[in-house]
């Protein structure tokens, strides 16, 4: 199954999309679970596809939101896979390092990422991101699995220098609608192997980056177990894998983003996110 979270005439709402086409929940299930995130904390979401309404929504109508709207937390890893660790001249971490995202900073598929007026250095970092789907603290990695509703893509955009002022990530991970998430949930279900899946992020259609998930340094239940340790994981909730070789930073000379650019993050089996760039 496959589910979006989308606004129709500014009313915030959610569904299951089927053969491209999106069918919204009916009202009553909506007056019951208002967003994905109460569906997800209900354990409801196997019964979402019963409850949308026959007719689908015309494609006009709707805006998609980042996928879970209203995250409790959003944690990504940063450095997770070994090209994009040698691009950047970092060590191999000992263990994941981890940072986290504001909702705020998320916008949903196809909707405008926005390049800060504060830097030129906005970059693009395609990510494969796990959404939990039950409450999860020190979970074993043997059964990280179960904590796991499903799988989306993630656009981690990136301002580089402001990234660089410190030591730690936030500010050049967390201006205003410089991250996008979506566009659909794919349920653990539909993905037997995460590390079989394949990403790429495409700027204007040219292939920037591309890696396969198992060659994560962290494998998806390693980051639950860590994650999971150090705090609880709850329904809602989104962990960014980590992005493989290709930045714009690392290239000779750097590729930004600019006003009018198109990018694309796109992984086998879960979706396509697409979004312009615009300028602040």
């Amino acid at each position: 199954m496959k589910v979006a979270s989308f606004s129709i005439d500014g009313r915030a709402s959610y569904g299951i999309v089927r053969d491209g086409a999106v069918f919204e929940v009916t009202t009553a299930w909506r007056e019951r679970y208002p967003d994905l995130r109460s569906v997800l904390a209900a354990a409801e979401l196997p019964a979402l596809g019963a409850n949308c309404q026959a007719g689908a929504v015309a494609p006009g109508e709707l805006m998609f939101l980042p996928l879970v709207p209203n995250p409790d937390k959003i944690l990504c890893v940063g450095v997770n896979y070994r090209p994009h660790v040698e691009e950047m001249g970092r060590e191999v971490p000992s263990r994941p390092v981890v940072f986290v995202r504001f909702a705020g900073s998320m916008v949903g598929h196809e909707q405008p990422l926005i390049r800060p007026r504060a830097s030129e250095q906005y970059d693009f970092e395609g990510e494969l991101a796990v959404v939990i789907g039950r409450p999860a603290r020190h979970v074993a990695r043997s059964d990280a699995a179960e904590y796991i509703a499903g799988y989306t893509c993630l656009m981690d955009g990136s301002v580089r220098d402001w990234q660089r002022h410190t030591p730690q990530f936030t500010p050049g991970k967390n201006f205003q609608q410089s991250g996008a998430l979506g566009p659909v949930l794919t349920t653990r279900d539909e993905v037997p192997d995460p590390a079989q899946l394949r990403l790429e992020t495409r700027v204007n259609g040219v292939l920037m980056q591309e890696g396969c998930v198992g060659d994560l340094i962290f494998d998806v239940p390693c980051l639950i177990e860590y994650c999971s340790t150090f705090a609880e994981l709850l329904p809602g909730d989104v962990i960014a894998t980590g992005t493989p070789g290709g930045v714009g930073a690392a290239r000779r000379p750097p590729v930004w983003l600019r006003d009018g650019d198109r990018v694309e993050v796109d992984i086998d089996g879960i979706g396509c996110l697409a979004n312009p760039v615009r300028d602040e």
